[in-house]
């Protein structure tokens, strides 16, 4: 992953970014009934340690995309019908990007960046497994095909791309336009490529005729977001964080929802590539939280020092609850763990339950030395970019009593949506936080108000306790609730003094 950032460097602008995170392909089957387009369970198609990204369809039965393999960025083929992955490309002083299947030929085109800076688009065919430079003068960042001898391209020229049409049979490159991003796509059913325009300060989608040269606004990108697709020849996708929205090809600009992401499946959604029938959608996205959170544990417990190290982002911050800092980065996380090692695995961390919720995970976890007891404590993780960026601790205390009843006490008055008895359960000095620290309200008064009207003005009021944990004085809620109609998760983290709940901090 690190050598991928070495490597593109400013070359490929927007890599650089995704270089320095875990991503994963996933396919995932699409359904249209009656105009309703449902997709199905993600898969994840790539399942590496690393960069996996940039996916297009060879058929419809075959992704390509790019991923990393020992410290280079290589061409992998997974076949749907059967499961399976191979490597088609294998560079040892370079690496390959934006896999596409060229018409007509048992082939496919790729960016290969070389380690000593020389890029290049590449032609690979699959059977042999030679290859050839395609553009000898032009450092190629992006490409489609319009026809088996005419590519689309954006070319690097000094700090920006300009989009460039190459005919190879003519032997002849002209530019089109100066300024543009990294997305290029053939539109279906017509003879134009989109391509997204940089010119003006509205950043635009347009359309390109590579014979006239014609251009077209198309409409408008959404949220910043380069990573589209064609649906059909009028329906953009794009995805952005836990949103895959749709626009019409009409210019108003006009975005609306098209599937929200269930980010227990994957999070941060990015390129989108859609199958030529139109029944799958391979799409790069990182890893569920509780994913990489249970990929450090197993880490941890196998005493595996480097995968468990790069669990976390390199500027992690390690607190005890709510935000007292012990220790950041991965220079500190490696003197604590020095002595982790296969031949010393005197630690063992059992996760007795885990709630998630978006980006974090909360893990209750019993802690063994050389297989005794040794305490019982809540890991509160922080993910993104692939990777941990904060862990909080929360230790038990055998002393506190039990703060279970008071908590369970507020729950049923919230259930009752009864504001005395549920005001009576709290401290007249209490305070709500968003975690880690960020405070919502202070005191009986202000939080009665609030809660007062919100009981008032909901009466199909009701929180489902999903989960559970306990530890010294703290109560952590894995709550379902439903409100006028819609149902959201939440997490609480109730802390009980003297018998009353003195502290609540919300995790969202």
């Amino acid at each position: 992953m690190k050598h991928c950032v070495l490597l593109l460097s400013c070359i490929f602008l927007s890599l650089s970014t995704f270089a320095q995170q875990n991503t994963e392909v996933f396919l995932v089957d699409m359904r249209t009934d009656d105009e309703n387009t449902t997709l199905g369970t993600p898969l994840n198609i790539s399942n590496n340690e690393g960069y996996d990204n940039q996916p297009s369809f060879l058929n419809d039965d075959t992704v390509l995309f790019s991923s990393t393999r020992n410290g280079q960025t290589d061409i992998a083929l997974y076949t749907i019908s059967t499961n399976t992955t191979k490597w088609i490309t294998n560079t040892p002083k370079g690496s390959e990007y934006s896999p596409l299947k060229i018409p007509g030929k048992e082939a496919v085109s790729a960016i290969r960046l070389d380690a000593d800076g020389l890029q290049r688009l590449y032609e690979y065919d699959l059977h042999t497994d030679e290859s050839k430079v395609l553009l000898k003068n032009l450092k190629v960042g992006y490409h489609v095909w319009y026809n088996p001898h005419i590519i689309v391209c954006t070319v690097l020229i000094e700090d920006r791309m300009d989009l460039v049409v190459a005919n190879l049979k003519e032997g002849t490159n002209y530019t089109v336009q100066k300024n543009v991003g990294r997305s290029l796509h053939k539109i279906p059913n017509t003879d134009l490529v989109s391509y997204i325009s940089k010119e003006n300060e509205t950043v635009e989608i347009k359309s390109l005729h590579p014979i006239s040269g014609a251009t077209q606004i198309i409409n408008f990108i959404r949220n910043g977001s380069e990573d589209m697709a064609w649906l059909s020849e009028d329906t953009v996708i794009a995805g952005t964080n836990s949103i895959l929205a749709q626009v019409k090809a009409d210019t108003t600009g006009v975005w609306s929802l098209f599937h929200k992401v269930d980010p227990l499946q994957w999070n941060n959604v990015t390129r989108i590539a859609v199958s030529p029938d139109q029944e799958k959608l391979a799409i790069v996205a990182e890893p569920p939280a509780a994913a990489i959170v249970q990929k450090q544990v197993e880490a941890y417990n196998a005493a595996n020092l480097e995968l468990f190290i790069n669990c976390y982002s390199p500027e992690v911050t390690v607190s005890y609850f709510p935000d007292k800092i012990w220790y950041e980065g991965h220079e500190k996380m490696r003197g604590i763990y020095e002595g982790l090692s296969p031949t010393n695995k005197t630690y063992q961390v059992a996760v007795v339950k885990r709630i998630a919720i978006a980006n974090k995970v909360v893990d209750h976890e019993k802690v063994t030395r050389n297989g005794k007891f040794q305490q019982m404590q809540v890991s509160i993780y922080t993910v993104n970019g692939g990777a941990i960026e904060r862990m909080t601790f929360i230790f038990d205390d055998d002393k506190a009593p039990n703060p279970e009843t008071i908590v369970q006490k507020q729950l049923d008055a919230y259930n009752t949506r009864d504001i005395d008895g549920f005001m009576d359960t709290y401290e007249d000095d209490i305070s709500l936080y968003n975690y880690p620290a960020e405070k919502r309200s202070q005191g009986q008064e202000e939080m009665r108000k609030n809660y007062a009207g919100f009981f008032a003005s909901t009466p199909d009021l009701h929180c489902e306790l999903k989960n559970r944990i306990v530890i010294g004085n703290k109560v952590i809620d894995e709550e379902k609730i439903t409100a006028n109609g819609n149902t959201f998760s939440a997490v609480a983290i109730y802390e009980v003094e003297d018998g009353k709940i003195s502290k609540v901090t919300f995790l969202r």
